[in-house]
């Protein structure tokens, strides 16, 4: 409408005044017409100067200025003003016609009709847009998804593309056609680029040509029904049995404060189910999901919600996840100043756990240990591990109720760069010899703790401070693995609430910032609340503050019955969310854990020693074995960039699950990592699919073209005629006929008389 409107009034469209330039091509005589207009305006604003009686100083003003305007607009069209622009000269020059053939063109939002549909119909060769392009264009045709190849027509179109790489198509057509007077090139697509690569590139490419790119966008900008599970975190690795805590992102249009069931499979198996409500149309919400892993292997998880009635794209209502399920058991060293029950406690809660080995090493008087569940006489027979090889053969670490001074600092120092360097997990318990209380403030341990230590609590330690408290998950706390001791959420935060207290003699002066709170301590004689369990991230590890000198109450407490298992719950999933995603000396991984088969894989894979210092001279080879007996070595390269990171790449042949087994050999040593890369069709045509307006005014609006939609692109062969690429000539248009000149001209004399029959001078 409003171009419609712009073209009335001054004859030409709003792209002919942006490509062309306005110049005057007045005769002679006209500069003596432009004489008299001023020296008419002149007389004009003389005679009224004289005139006495009715005038005012302001008429007189008012009356000038309209007749002055009136003869300004007949002097502008005696200079024959004139609009010259360039266009291309008819069958002279090139237009390359780029066409979505990708599977997101199949998708049905326009009635009952899909997009692919639609574009073959409007660019069919015996349509009227593409004949009205083939008389002025010598039409060249091509046919992109992940990759731009020459079709005589569009029926040649299939429209399963499983990718849509806008930037390698744009790139290809223009090195295609840089050999012959390009005029530009036209983009029909709906703009959904799913892939990594940057557009800023290829689109400097074609301005520097000066390639201008006329996109036309297909499909809605917003779907009216639709559900779509837009992302999905999950860890790469589990132990078999831990209990996972998942996130899914959902958006909806449509379905608002509608409750549908969300599932999980595993195999075609559920193995969970929960219904959630749906946010505001557009909206995106957060969904948690809890279940467990109990198949060992590389596992495809599927989190899938039931298409709705009248969804127009059913296929992003899933996603899919490979968590490698590991059945293994997780050596964990405990070591403990005390005689206390935790230690027997914590042992019998995870007696039972196959994938869980707590060494202990428990101090009964001075110089003298007791070794549980060691490997053989060896281990530890010197006491607390004095090398960092000695030590970083453990996946976690858990601190007792021991001083800080039993350690030399080249120990602390060692228990700093076990959670920092190698990754490992830690876990600080309380005690009256724990903690601040037991002197670790200003030492490197109180560095990577999530709590603030304060050093004037060593002075009060086991005097001033004891407080018997009851667990309060925090909000974090009741979505978070390591707290989770029942099937649901909901459950689980009853099952806190019904357990006993327990008492604390680590005074905790606050959080570090980036440390959350899991569990508070609410205080049974009233008080401020205390920290019961809190965790940070720090280097390549995780810790885990945990300041309770008794959770054996959780179990030997007279109130809780003797089938509860909240205590061996909770020891289970804190241990094993403590060794999860800790690395190992070759630490394998891959950008996606799900790729399209012919789509090449790049295996990054760090290797360091056994005390976790990266190694830059190993030989290392990836042993690749996929799917019917598929298999074959890919030698990996040092990056050079970064010390210990080796880089290679295979490409899967066929759909299926491949295992990637890194082996590094550096002298006589030779240490392996896994990963794990499943081959399967792409689903990511079908989400975000939505027509992307902004990113195709952009790509317009960066080469010099412009965007249109299916529904206004009969100007676009017009359009392209104006263009100064390729072959061209020059028109010139004149404006002094514009409807505006005409309508200002009556306007002003209009006005002229209308003041002054107002101010009574007629």
């Amino acid at each position: 409408m409003g171009e419609s409107l712009f073209e009335f009034l001054f004859k030409y469209r709003p792209l002919l005044f942006e490509r062309g330039e306005i110049l005057l091509a007045a005769p002679r005589l006209a500069w003596l017409a432009a004489v008299l207009a001023a020296a008419a305006l002149a007389f004009t604003a003389l005679s009224y100067t004289r005139v006495k009686g009715k005038t005012r100083p302001v008429d007189r003003a008012v009356l000038i200025a309209f007749r002055g305007a009136a003869l300004a607009l007949i002097a502008f069209c005696l200079f024959r003003p004139t609009l010259v622009v360039s266009t291309a000269v008819p069958q002279r020059n090139f237009v390359g016609v780029l066409v979505d053939d990708s599977r997101s063109m199949q998708v049905a939002d326009r009635g009952d009709e899909t997009r692919a549909t639609a574009v073959q119909r409007a660019l069919a060769p015996d349509g009227e847009l593409f004949r009205a392009l083939s008389e002025r264009f010598l039409v060249r045709t091509f046919r992109f998804s992940s990759t731009a190849e020459r079709v005589d027509d569009v029926t040649q179109l299939t429209f399963a593309g499983e990718e849509t790489r806008l930037g390698r198509a744009l790139d290809r057509v223009r090195e295609e056609l840089s050999a012959v007077p390009l005029a530009g090139l036209v983009l029909v697509t709906d703009g959904a680029d799913n892939s990594d690569d940057a557009l800023t590139e290829p689109l400097l490419a074609l301005r520097a040509a000066n390639v201008p790119v006329y996109t036309v966008g297909v499909g809605r900008k917003r779907f009216t029904k639709d559900i779509e599970v837009t992302r999905v975190e999950t860890p790469r690795t589990a132990l078999q049995g831990s209990s996972l805590v998942v996130d899914l992102v959902v958006t909806q249009s449509g379905y608002a404060g509608e409750t549908v069931p969300l599932q999980v499979e595993d195999a075609g198996r559920i193995v969970a189910r929960q219904d959630i409500r749906l946010p505001r149309d557009g909206e995106a919400t957060t969904v948690r999901v809890h279940f467990k892993a109990e198949e060992p292997g590389a596992r495809t998880f599927r989190f899938y919600i039931p298409p709705r009635p009248g969804e127009m794209v059913a296929q992003n209502n899933e996603q899919h996840a490979l968590i490698v399920v590991e059945r293994r058991r997780e050596k964990i060293l405990y070591l403990e100043g005390e005689p206390r029950f935790e230690v027997k406690f914590l042992r019998r809660a995870v007696a039972d756990d196959e994938n869980l080995q707590v060494v202990v090493l428990q101090r009964t008087a001075e110089n003298k240990f007791l070794r549980l569940d060691v490997d053989d006489a060896e281990e530890l027979a010197a006491g607390f591990p004095r090398t960092r090889e000695e030590l970083f053969r453990y996946r976690a670490l858990i601190l007792g109720s021991v001083e800080a001074s039993f350690f030399t600092h080249d120990q602390l120092q060692m228990i700093a760069d076990f959670v920092d360097q190698r990754g490992g997990g830690l876990l600080v318990l309380g005690g009256r010899r724990a903690l601040a209380e037991g002197g670790y403030a200003g030492t490197p341990v109180a560095d990577v703790l999530p709590i603030v230590l304060d050093p004037a609590d060593r002075e009060e330690r086991g005097s001033t401070y004891y407080v018997e408290v009851k667990p309060v998950p925090t909000r974090a706390g009741q979505v978070h693995p390591a707290v989770q001791i029942a099937p649901t959420p909901e459950e689980s935060r009853q099952r806190w609430q019904a357990l006993p207290p327990v008492s604390v003699v680590n005074r905790v002066r606050g959080l570090k910032p980036g440390a959350t709170a899991l569990l508070m301590g609410s205080p049974v004689g009233g008080g401020d609340e205390a920290v019961i369990l809190a965790h940070q991230r720090y280097g390549r590890g995780s810790v885990l503050a945990l300041p309770v000198q008794d959770t054996w109450q959780w179990q030997f407490h007279a109130d809780v019955p003797l089938d509860d298992l909240s205590h061996e719950t909770f020891w289970r999933q804190i241990l094993r969310w403590l060794v999860t995603g800790v690395p190992r000396q070759v630490d394998v991984r891959t950008p996606r854990d799900r790729v399209a088969p012919g789509e090449p894989v790049i295996i990054t894979a760090d290797v360091r020693d056994a005390t976790y210092i990266e190694l830059n001279g190993a030989t290392v080879t990836a042993h690749v074995a996929g799917p019917a007996g598929i298999a074959f070595d890919v030698p990996l390269e040092w990056t050079v960039d970064r010390d210990g990171e080796y880089r290679g790449s295979f490409t899967p042949p066929e759909p299926g699950l491949y295992e990637v087994r890194v082996r590094a050999q550096h002298d006589d040593a030779v240490i392996e990592g896994t990963a794990w890369v499943e081959a399967a069709p792409p689903v990511a045509e079908y989400f975000g699919a939505q027509m992307r307006a902004s990113l195709l005014r952009r790509i317009a609006d960066e080469t010099g073209g412009r965007f249109y939609t299916l529904d206004d692109v009969a100007t676009l062969p017009e359009d392209i005629r104006y263009t100064e690429r390729g072959t061209t000539v020059q028109e010139q248009k004149d404006l002094w006929d514009m409807p505006i000149v005409f309508l200002l001209l009556v306007g002003l004399i209009g006005a002229e008389w209308t003041y002054r029959r107002l101010r009574g001078l007629i």
